[in-house]
């Protein structure tokens, strides 16, 4: 398996595991403590993050996530996903990176947009 293609899998995994509240896991097998992530709403660093998705999914127990699209370019890995946090909501479209480094993410970045009930655009968001 290429680098690009392990990286893809792994940020994958590490979104399935963070939906399926097995956040520990996803931390230990995918993050490397000491990266970082861009979140604005929370403090600087991984341990931060994870506190915020623990707390989240206390919140939040029936979050979902469905993964549309997955793209990678070596160490830099793009997740499209239509997530969810109650089964009747719209959700949000949401767009995480990541960049790797030894086969651990040492950096992310995540944004989002709430789906909308009336959307001009026949398209959609995915």
């Amino acid at each position: 398996m290429s680098n690009t293609a392990h990286n893809k899998e792994s940020a994958v995994q590490f979104l399935q595991l963070v939906v399926a509240r097995k956040i520990e896991e996803a931390y230990q097998k995918y993050v490397d403590p000491n990266g970082k992530h861009h979140n604005a709403y929370f403090p600087a660093g991984f341990a931060a993050l994870k506190q915020g998705m623990i707390d989240a999914h206390t919140k939040f127990p029936n979050t979902q996530l469905s993964v549309k699209h997955v793209l990678g370019d070596g160490e830099v890995v793009a997740v499209h996903s239509h997530v969810k946090h109650k089964p009747e909501d719209r959700g949000v479209a949401v767009v995480h990176l990541f960049r790797f480094q030894n086969g651990k993410i040492v950096e992310m970045w995540d944004c989002g947009m709430p789906i909308p009930e009336d959307s001009p655009n026949a398209d959609g968001v995915f």
